[in-house]
């Protein structure tokens, strides 16, 4: 992981790799925050009202705090909005890599700072490190076959800083 951190926020989706990573940092002594995104108001097949009691059960089980923040104006605003319009115009538009860079490591990891932690991670496979230079560097994950960094791609520096990409070292 690179950097040390001892009290790392781990955005919750509800799915095994966000859990993994909540498991991976506990196990390792870190103290654990779950922090989840409520972003929809309806049902969806990504980040639904299910996945949220997923995660809450899970940071129950892991006996760490778990937060649920409501963002789902913002969503609508940042995320579904911009799609729907660029899809209407004929683009393709990325709203995972969108809602990366504006919801998880934006809203949800200032959120996590606000709560205490010093470090925001979640379950991709991706690595975050700190070059000789001191800037940060967004790194593929070691398996080729899963590396989702292409997803992070419009993190900022001052996001990155405070990354902790835990699974971007394992194969899945």
């Amino acid at each position: 992981m690179g950097r040390k951190h001892t009290t790392i926020a781990v955005g919750m989706s509800g799915g095994l790799d966000s859990t993994s990573a909540a498991a991976y940092l506990n196990e390792q002594g870190h103290k654990v925050i779950g922090i989840t995104a409520h972003m929809w108001r309806m049902g969806s097949r990504c980040c639904s009202d299910k996945d949220i009691e997923h995660a809450r059960d899970v940071t129950a089980q892991l006996g760490v705090e778990h937060h649920v923040v409501d963002v789902t104006d913002e969503f609508d605003r940042m995320i579904v909005d911009p799609f729907v319009a660029d899809y209407a115009e004929g683009r393709t538009p990325s709203p995972c890599a969108t809602c990366n860079a504006q919801m998880k490591f934006g809203i949800l990891r200032t959120k996590a700072l606000e709560l205490g932690a010093d470090a925001f991670a979640t379950g991709h496979f991706a690595r975050a490190v700190a070059g000789q230079d001191g800037a940060s560097r967004l790194l593929r994950g070691v398996d080729a076959q899963k590396d989702q960094s292409y997803f992070l791609f419009g993190l900022s520096q001052e996001q990155l800083a405070t990354t902790v990409l835990p699974l971007g070292d394992w194969t899945k």
